[in-house]
């Protein structure tokens, strides 16, 4: 592993915890060549999961691609990293259980909507914009008429 402020590889580990409820763990490393610290997560390879695109290709499962988008869909919103760091891993975690190696790309869509629409109801309508690919004002109408009741 390499720093990522300098790219050295002489690296210190100064702190070790469980993450994720066991399933990750948190390192706290400092370089010891420009002495910055960093952190990183360590999880267990388990079964690749392939998703099943809605165009009949496939790709490996991306935690961070789902991480990705629900920090546009979060940004300027009252939700932490680590609240999404945490929704992603217990979908990962869903997924994971249901024993599958591939999965349909709607039903992890689902599991991370239904996820983030009680974390941030806002935050779920600007993600649900592009997974539900609204294409009018209606579509929006919708949405938040759904949301109020």
């Amino acid at each position: 592993m390499l720093c990522p402020f300098c790219k050295e590889s002489n690296l210190a580990v100064v702190d070790s915890r469980d993450a994720e409820g066991g399933e990750a763990t948190r390192r706290r490393r400092e370089c010891e060549e420009c002495g910055r610290r960093f952190t990183t997560y360590e999880r267990a390879e388990g079964i690749d999961l392939k998703v099943l695109k809605k165009d009949g290709t496939k790709e490996l499962f991306n935690r961070d691609k789902i991480k990705k988008g629900l920090i546009k869909a979060t940004w300027k919103r009252p939700v932490s990293v680590a609240e999404i760091e945490a929704l992603v891993s217990e979908v990962e975690s869903k997924l994971r259980d249901k024993g599958l190696s591939e999965l349909k790309s709607w039903e992890i869509g689902n599991l991370v909507i239904n996820r983030l629409k009680k974390l941030d109801a806002l935050g779920y309508l600007l993600f649900a914009t592009v997974y539900r690919d609204f294409e009018s004002l209606e579509d929006f109408k919708e949405e938040i008429t759904k949301l109020e009741k």
